[in-house]
């Protein structure tokens, strides 16, 4: 079935509260919505966004160049797809806005092909379970206090999550009292991963690291600036606490370097910056290949699918930014998320959302 239109959407969903990590502080989830037509009547949709509202003109403006190269592809000509949408883009790079473009295109082609066939896109893929372990990544923030994360963490456990990420400043007279407090909260068996989101150097992420191995965290996030996966890789060896890496990476060829480095314990590849389904999957398999398991970045509606389809998915992060988007939402229990067997993402946007977050 061919793509017969495209049409898109800005929306501006406001979070609860401000929230803030190592380097940014964010009140608002900024997205452009990608509506994909066919000659069928089936939608596939996708998603892009950004946690800073100015760069939604960029991305649009991405979308616009990259729209022209899929109308009156068949839907299931997402591989076509992505080489003549990379080779236009050469000129520029393939990285930055245009990548995250032509995820929400790509991802909204798969949608509407699972839609057709009356398939999940994990079935499509080729689902390797039928629930994925998952923990909780909405909360937890460095502008919050211990009574508040605790708080959060006794909610997550209580709300069937596997674990916990908690955020750091980088400084442990900070960090340190706050990761006790949330370990003491939830007890020994719930997994607890901390990000500082590159906040730190070398030197500064080995000595952290190291304060941190009493309280078994299941991962060090980003410790150092990502740029070069050679520091990664150099904090890596000097820890016994496992370090995650990739987030930031795009399309299979960051994810490449960042293997090549010997840089992660867990890749994390953010379905976005992949450039979509079959560069997420590329990324999981070359993971596979060395013996690196994979945890999925955001996007939990869609990336739940791939990571049901990875034979070495670990944890999926759920955020639940994107939620009041969706007229359906995640089932979560016993540390788990179910997989759902709806045709396409299983999730669909909800029009009278759309129409209150519309910008």
């Amino acid at each position: 079935m061919k793509i017969t239109g495209i049409r898109t959407t800005r929306v501006a969903v406001p979070l609860p509260g401000p929230i803030a990590n190592a380097t940014a502080r964010i009140d608002t989830i900024s997205c452009v919505l990608v509506h994909l037509d066919t000659e069928s009547g089936a939608t596939g949709e996708g998603l892009v966004f950004s946690i800073r509202p100015g760069h939604i003109s960029l991305l649009e403006a991405s979308l616009a160049m990259l729209i022209p190269d899929a109308i009156g592809l068949r839907v299931d000509q997402s591989e076509r797809f992505v080489t003549q949408a990379m080779a236009a883009m050469s000129f520029l790079s393939a990285a930055g806005a245009p990548v995250l473009a032509l995820s929400a295109i790509e991802s909204a082609m798969w949608d509407a092909r699972g839609k057709i066939a009356g398939m999940s896109v994990s079935s499509l893929l080729g689902r390797s379970r039928d629930a994925v372990p998952v923990y909780a990544s909405s909360g937890l923030w460095t502008n919050q206090g211990i009574e508040d994360i605790v708080e959060q963490a006794r909610h997550s456990r209580d709300s069937g999550f596997a674990g916990v990420k908690l955020r750091l400043a980088g400084s442990p007279d900070f960090d340190l009292p706050r990761l006790e407090a949330v370990r003491r909260a939830i007890g020994q068996h719930m997994a607890i991963m901390v990000d500082v989101n590159q906040g730190m150097d070398a030197a500064a992420a080995i000595s952290l690291g190291r304060m941190m191995e009493p309280y078994a965290i299941a991962w060090f996030e980003e410790p150092v600036p990502v740029h070069d996966p050679r520091l990664t890789a150099h904090v890596k060896a000097a820890l016994d606490v496992p370090v995650a890496i990739g987030e930031s990476e795009f399309t299979h060829h960051g994810i490449s370097r960042v293997l090549t480095a010997g840089a992660a314990d867990i890749l994390m590849p953010d379905l976005q910056r992949m450039g979509g389904v079959a560069e997420f999957m590329r990324a999981g398999a070359m993971a596979g290949a060395a013996g690196v398991p994979v945890s999925s970045h955001l996007f939990p509606e869609m990336s739940l699918h791939l990571m049901a389809s990875l034979p070495n998915a670990s944890l999926l992060e759920h955020v639940d930014w994107f939620a009041p988007l969706y007229r359906e939402q995640m089932e979560i229990a016993d540390g788990h998320c179910a997989v759902p067997d709806r045709p396409g993402w299983g999730f669909s946007f909800d029009q009278d959302a759309i129409e209150r977050y519309s910008v």
